[in-house]
């Protein structure tokens, strides 16, 4: 949270330099907002989207208390998204669904501050930080629009990132495990099975875990996961070996 607080921090003062600039170059030479809103989303709609985020940026400088305010946030957030500066947009999309939360624009928002954070997710191997932030931002957006048009592919999205936490983690645990430092191989596996156990590699962590069990000869608790990958994963690639590791347990 420290890192998140330090970084919006940076992104104020980023906006606030993005501000200052656009003042001297966007396009908006009108005391009336709704025909500077239509001008800046002209830019947008044809795909311009620097011209808009000058524009959009002196909107926000300029029209601060009218009725354009939060769909030019919005577009502006958007601009910065389209461009793949999903930095800026995260901020513009997060000052909306802060201080407009009855907008309109709110939903769009809050789903596509999920989707920057999802951009952002890097390679398995990798920090992590901004999957959890996905994570968090998409489960957020369902629970405040259960009924979107945007809730299905919110939930593919969580999945895919709670696919690649657990398989960076297996990895970890993996890694432990052919080094022979079984310890440290089960609190990997374990945290799998703790955090992310509807993911496509519980199963192999589960079975990892009764291979280190049996190791360590641990088999009482062996013999209770066994029955436990019995019942739950029985399409598992790994069932047939689960079998064969059941009858090296002692009687």
């Amino acid at each position: 949270m420290k890192k998140k607080f330090y970084s919006l921090l940076l992104l104020i003062a980023v906006s606030a330099l993005v501000s200052c600039s656009s003042s001297d170059t966007g396009n908006i030479n009108t005391d009336d907002p709704e025909k500077a809103y239509f001008a800046a989303k002209s830019n947008y709609d044809k795909g311009d989207y620097l011209e808009a985020i000058d524009d959009f940026n002196l909107i926000k400088l300029k029209f601060s208390g009218t009725s354009i305010i939060d769909k030019s946030i919005y577009f502006l957030g958007m601009s910065y998204y389209k461009r793949e500066e999903y930095i800026l947009a995260i901020y513009e999309f997060e000052t909306l669904v802060k201080n407009y939360p009855s907008s309109e624009y709110s939903e769009n928002a809050r789903f596509n501050m999920a989707m920057s954070y999802y951009k952002l997710s890097p390679a398995y191997n990798l920090d992590q930080t901004y999957s959890r932030y996905a994570i968090t931002e998409f489960q957020n957006f369902l629970d405040l629009y259960p009924d979107s048009k945007h809730a299905r592919s919110a939930d593919k999205r969580i999945a895919e990132l709670k696919n690649k936490l657990a398989y960076k983690t297996y990895k970890s645990a993996e890694l432990y495990y052919n080094l022979e430092n079984y310890k440290a191989a089960l609190v990997y596996y374990n945290n799998i099975l703790e955090e992310y156990f509807d993911s496509k590699y519980a199963d192999d962590a589960l079975y990892g875990k009764i291979q280190v069990l049996i190791i360590k000869k641990m088999f009482e608790e062996a013999k209770k996961e066994i029955k436990r990958f019995e019942e739950i994963f029985t399409s598992s690639e790994f069932l047939s070996r689960v079998k064969t590791l059941k009858t090296r347990i002692p009687a």
